[in-house]
């Protein structure tokens, strides 16, 4: 089990549950929009979130954009200390910075020192993309093991100036290797650990290659708190997220929809029919699962662990409940009747 470490009042790591993050795209100096931003992340499932601190108009907006939203708030800071130490007195609940490329050690001394007497953590993140050139040079190019020396050499730096208090992220555009740099990481260390995969593209195959990089690693139990990082919405990142934890069973909040992929047997709309099941069900909060299957014959039993389910024929279908068949419905019928049994759970 990884040691744990709290931002805002979230705990990441030592068992407790898997949280989700985010990163706002308005500039953080327009503070009326990164807080309407940051609330419809909040209200769409977010746990924790990241504004970008590229200069100090954006590293002194933090407080006022601080006071006006539940989230915790994190910097993301490169390269320049003094946006660290502006960011830790507008209260954020935690920095995400590189301690090697801030400048000398007494820049790193002083946001350790600035960090540790706020009780906020650090993220170490590591990034492919930018890679210490010493070790792009004696590895070859980017590799699991210099992502995980590049995370020990900001970790050493810290523990020069007695801070501890960090969380870690090995991220990579490429999946494979991005798995192959966490999965080092935990067997060398217990820093809980924030997944993701990065530069991933727009939302079809940004989620694709979240869910085989997060869900993998999560799958392993390796995984602390995850963002997923797509080209779009930030909203999405956090429904992706949610199903992401859903798929692999660290969430059951709200209901998951399962369906069987077409075939010859099918003799209803089972694309609309699972379409206009998953609209209504986007109103549920109860924590179950229901069917939509395509035929009389198979759905019942293929979809038997189901709260709930229907199952369509030529003209009529089946209300199923736990597999057993409930009743005998005309097709036009069968969704009101799904949800009419649902409301009685």
């Amino acid at each position: 089990m990884t040691k744990q470490i709290i931002v805002g009042g979230v705990p990441i790591g030592g068992g407790a549950p898997v949280s989700i993050q985010s990163m706002t795209n308005t500039r953080t100096d327009d503070v009326a929009a990164t807080v309407a931003q940051i609330r419809r992340l909040a209200a769409a499932g977010c746990d924790i979130v990241r504004v970008a601190v590229p200069d100090m108009a954006a590293a002194r907006a933090l407080g006022s954009i601080k006071e006006q939203i539940s989230l915790p708030l994190v910097a993301d800071i490169h390269f320049d200390y003094k946006l660290a130490l502006e960011a830790i007195a507008a209260g954020v609940d935690k920095v995400r910075i590189n301690p090697g490329n801030i400048g000398g050690e007494d820049r790193v001394k002083a946001v350790a020192h600035a960090c540790k007497a706020n009780n906020i953590p650090i993220r170490i993140g590591v990034n492919g993309g930018s890679l210490e050139k010493p070790l792009l040079s004696k590895y070859g190019g980017v590799t699991p093991e210099a992502m995980v020396e590049s995370a020990f050499g900001h970790i050493e730096l810290l523990h020069k100036f007695d801070f501890d208090d960090i969380c870690v992220s090995l991220k990579s555009s490429s999946v494979v290797t991005t798995m192959s740099a966490y999965r080092l990481m935990a067997q060398q260390s217990n820093y809980p650990l924030h997944v993701g995969v990065t530069e991933t593209g727009l939302t079809r195959m940004g989620t694709i290659k979240s869910a085989i990089g997060i869900g993998g690693l999560l799958a392993m139990g390796i995984g602390d708190t995850i963002r997923v990082t797509l080209t779009a919405d930030p909203l999405e990142e956090i429904y992706a997220a949610k199903d992401i934890l859903k798929a692999v069973g660290l969430r059951k909040e709200g209901p998951e929809l399962i369906s069987c992929p077409t075939c010859g047997r099918t003799r209803i709309d089972l694309i609309r029919l699972a379409g206009e099941v998953s609209e209504r069900l986007s109103q549920i909060r109860k924590p179950i699962t229901v069917a939509v299957m395509g035929c009389i014959v198979n759905g019942p039993g293929e979809a038997s662990a189901a709260d709930v389910g229907i199952a369509g024929g030529d003209g009529v279908g089946i209300l199923f409940r736990k597999g057993k068949i409930i009743e005998k419905v005309p097709q036009e019928q069968l969704v009101d009747r799904l949800f009419t049994l649902i409301d009685t759970l």
